[in-house]
């Protein structure tokens, strides 16, 4: 184990298993909790996140399994590793303790050496990316995770403040999960597909960007709000650009032609360049790529 002095829960309802494992892990100095059911390791929980949680997989009342599925339910308790601790080997129990959100099994009697090994790779894992969150967290990203099957697994701040806009956020986000589900579901995580628009109420659309599956079963997806008027707004005051070319450029910044962005707005060929060569004079670059990273600045800030 390492310096710091880490908290691990002890779940299980035999006394002669739970001081063996409260009495090994105590000399390593870890501080440990114990539980001996289900309902008090909730009730623990609820008052104080451990770093690891050992669980027992049978025990009378809310076993082991029901016990972690409850645990993992809580946003809170999400990001914390449940290592199961059972005399149960069959494959179908395994599956089933990794199923309801274990990360580990271990098949009693317990080897402390082993059980202390796992725990610091659990430990450093979960480590990890927490503090990936957190940094997203404090970049200002609006971004969500989800499940396969559509369940939001986390975010960041900044998703709830966009979809408070839509004056019901929690309901606003489990729509958005359910619909990143179904486009999962439908295949779309694949390269060929690109970002896709959805309409989250009539004040309220979103554009969405996959960017891949960052776990086992978590897709992450950058989101943000098509205001194309604020966006021509915040184009027009930062670079000193008529509203034309705040529109030619949204479009330059979207990937779009100059034949497309012609047809967009209505403009010939050469009234599209000649709205370009003023836009790059104005934001001091010489091609369309790099007027393009300096309007996504503008826009994605928004």
């Amino acid at each position: 184990m390492d310096n710091r002095r880490d908290t691990v829960l002890v779940v299980d309802d035999s006394p002669d298993s739970l001081g063996f494992v409260t009495e090994a892990l105590k000399k390593t100095g870890v501080a440990v909790l114990v539980a001996t059911n289900g309902e008090a390791a909730l009730s623990i929980c609820e008052r104080v996140t451990p770093d690891t949680i050992l669980m027992d997989a049978v025990m009378p009342g809310l076993d082991g399994f029901e016990t972690c599925r409850k645990l993992k339910e809580n946003q809170g308790l999400q990001h914390v590793p449940v290592i199961f601790m059972t005399g149960l080997s069959e494959t179908e129990h395994i599956v089933k303790a990794l199923d309801c959100g274990g990360v580990d099994f271990l098949t009693k009697p317990i080897d402390v050496d082993e059980l202390k090994a796992r725990i610091k790779v659990h430990l450093r894992n979960a480590r990890s990316v927490q503090s990936a969150h957190v940094a997203l967290d404090a970049a200002g990203r609006h971004l969500v995770a989800v499940s396969s099957e559509g369940a939001i697994l986390w975010t960041t701040p900044q998703i709830h403040t966009l979809l408070a806009r839509t004056g019901a956020a929690d309901a606003t986000l489990f729509q958005l999960g359910r619909a990143l589900g179904e486009w999962l579901e439908s295949g779309a995580d694949t390269p060929k597909r690109g970002s896709f628009m959805l309409g989250l109420s009539e004040e309220l659309a979103v554009q969405l960007y996959p960017l891949g599956r960052v776990g086992p079963d978590e897709n992450l997806f950058r989101v943000t709000a098509e205001d194309e008027e604020g966006q021509v707004r915040a184009l027009q005051v930062e670079f000193q650009l008529t509203q034309r070319e705040a529109e030619v450029l949204i479009w330059i910044a979207k990937g779009k032609s100059n034949k497309d962005i012609g047809e967009i707005l209505n403009l010939s060929p050469r009234t599209v360049n000649k709205h370009l060569e003023q836009i790059f004079v104005k934001l001091g670059v010489e091609n369309r790529a790099s007027a393009a990273v300096r309007a996504a600045e503008v826009m994605f800030a928004l």
